[in-house]
């Protein structure tokens, strides 16, 4: 499993520079992502997820680029196997094609989650499946009639290794890199099929047995919908990840 995560790295950095050298435009944006992300178990089979978020904008603190809720409900197979449905929604603040008004979306959605656990290390994996369903923009004051939609798939992998002698223990550090791949998918998409990489490298502080606050750097490299003009985000990210059991 292992060999497979630094596989899918490798092909998520490779489809990234190779597009990039292919690339006639790339804007640089520098911004923070933060969230809360929780995952809690309500007996032997069922759970809830929720996650949060809220990103900034450009020059890292200047203005609010998206907010962002998702709820779901979880069935768990195993301790380490768990499928996942939900809904999540955006709202996208204003931005260049709607300068005055903010632009909602909507995405129901379905992944399956699993991890692998070792004495020093952790790897969790997720496929995750979502529609997209983005309003409509008339001019930068309003919002037109209807959505545009597309399918997304996304991988999302992390590595964790320990750094203390006391493993994952409450007040310890460890390593963490990961990489989530997202490629869309459907009838509109014509010149975006890669969507976007985003590549992290941080640190993860183990507040408790279940809890950790995760922090670093990531970088999102994503093309736009004309094909020829892309994004890079140097990102600040800071996720604060809530794990709560209450089986007897």
């Amino acid at each position: 499993m292992v060999r497979c995560f630094y596989l899918f790295m490798l092909i998520g950095l490779v489809s990234t520079y190779s597009v990039s050298a292919q690339s006639k435009s790339i804007d640089g944006v520098n911004q923070v992502w933060t969230g809360y992300l929780n995952q809690t178990r309500l007996n032997k089979k069922w759970g809830i997820w929720f996650d949060a978020h809220l990103r900034t904008k450009e020059d890292l603190v200047k203005g609010w680029s998206l907010a962002m809720v998702r709820p779901g409900l979880t069935y768990y197979f195993n301790d380490d196997v768990k499928v996942t449905a939900g809904y999540t929604y955006v709202n996208h603040f204003p931005a260049e094609s709607h300068k005055n008004i903010s632009m909602p979306e909507h995405r129901p959605w379905v992944q399956v989650q699993w991890h692998n656990k070792y004495p020093s290390l952790r790897l969790m994996q997720w496929v995750r499946f979502e529609e997209r369903f983005r309003h409509k923009i008339l001019n930068n004051d309003a919002l037109a009639d209807g959505y545009n939609s597309n399918f997304r798939m996304r991988v999302n992998l992390l590595l964790q290794y320990t750094l203390s002698k006391k493993k994952f223990a409450p007040g310890t550090f460890s390593f963490a890199t990961g990489s989530e791949l997202i490629i869309n998918l459907g009838k509109k998409i014509v010149y975006n099929t890669f969507d976007q990489n985003r590549f992290f490298l941080g640190f993860h502080y183990h507040v408790n047995k279940q809890d950790y606050i995760q922090f670093g750097y990531m970088n999102v490299f994503q093309q736009l919908s004309s094909g020829n003009q892309f994004k890079s985000i140097q990102t600040g990210r800071i996720f604060y990840f809530h794990n709560l059991d209450f089986r007897k």
